[in-house]
């Protein structure tokens, strides 16, 4: 299948191109450059940049960092049916170039970043959305996504006409399971007995889960055709799919990750984006790139975002969402108990 977005993706080309790194190998392990920066090294998890969601929140706190830190940077986009082997050599290659942090953008990286890590040692390295690694040189940054989405659940029952909301996760997968725990668990705060329809668009990755807008499309259509009226997608490029079927059908979708409303590509779809639960992915790459690059201490270890920190969130950009007194209470009191413990939001 081919990654490419059937919603087009305009705005996206920058300065900072993508750079594709081939997968031919190399056994060094080593560089005399090795531990000095001359920018930051991003590898992007599956779907690219222009997913407007996760990658892009990634993106944009590459960017940002490259700005005000003055330093360069290489960001590298996922190849095609792509084995752990080709994501070794990626990192290796923005290793051995001197780029410090390289960060691995998903899960996906985690056998790649601890590989790599063990060969650079001088070279911190950073892994978003796993905290398997455990590496004295590596960034475990992770996040309370089922927070997000609980709060996602509670605007998607206060704004249902039908007491029928769905989601949409892309790969039936432990990560995207806190995604949806947190919606239902948020949903039923508000109405015990409101009808959620749940589906996963692949079982594995490579099939296409996060990448495949079509399949996003296809799955909202029949949820809407099953009488959801607010659908909420955890599926990366495939959410775009989603968001538009909801648009189409004059529904509402709650994006994820990035602000989706406020997404160039997706601009024609925005009044039909209620909201999004965020996930500040720009942050903890911009955090990494400081404590290497500025404050010369990196930051190793587990680094959890949450609610309390701002490492999660809900978006208010849409006027639609902001001006309702109902939707508005009812997330101020969620975030309330979130932030206090008297809510514990599940993540399974």
């Amino acid at each position: 299948m081919r990654r490419v977005s059937r919603i087009t993706i305009a705005g996206v080309a920058t300065a900072a191109l993508a750079v594709t790194v081939s997968a031919c190998g190399s056994s060094s392990t080593s560089s005399s450059s090795e531990g000095k920066s001359k920018g930051i090294g991003l590898a992007y998890d599956i779907g690219g940049k222009g997913d407007q969601s996760f990658n892009d929140a990634a993106y944009a706190g590459f960017q940002k960092a490259q700005k005000d830190f003055g330093v360069g940077g290489r960001d590298v986009e996922p190849q095609e049916n792509e084995t752990d082997a080709d994501k070794v050599q990626r990192l290796e290659t923005l290793a051995k170039a001197g780029y410090n942090p390289v960060i691995g953008v998903g899960f996906v990286y985690a056998g790649a970043v601890k590989e790599v890590a063990a060969k650079f040692p001088k070279v911190t390295f950073g892994i978003i959305d796993d905290n398997t690694v455990k590496a004295k040189n590596v960034a475990d940054m992770v996040f309370h996504e089922e927070q997000s989405s609980y709060l996602a659940g509670v605007a998607a029952a206060k704004a249902t006409k039908k007491n029928h909301i769905g989601f949409i996760g892309g790969v039936d997968i432990p990560l995207i399971h806190k995604f949806e725990a947190g919606y239902e668990q948020g949903a039923k705060s508000v109405n015990p007995k409101i009808k959620i329809e749940s589906q996963y668009l692949t079982q594995t990755p490579q099939e296409g889960g996060f990448s495949s807008p079509d399949k996003g499309e296809n799955a909202a259509n029949g949820q809407i055709d099953s009488g959801a009226d607010v659908i909420y997608a955890a599926a990366g490029l495939s959410g775009q799919g989603v968001i538009k079927s909801a648009a189409e059908h004059k529904v509402w979708a709650i994006g994820v990750d990035s602000d989706q409303y406020k997404q160039a590509a997706l601009a024609k779809y925005k009044s039909y984006i209620l909201t999004s639960a965020l996930k500040n992915v720009e942050g903890a790459v911009y955090d990494l790139s400081q404590s290497v690059i500025k404050d010369k201490k990196p930051l190793t270890g587990e680094i959890r975002g949450d609610l309390k920190s701002g490492g999660v969130g809900i978006a208010q950009s849409n006027p639609a969402f902001v001006k309702d007194a109902a939707i508005q209470a009812a997330i101020k009191k969620a975030e309330e108990g979130i932030k206090n413990g008297s809510i514990t939001v599940k993540t399974s």
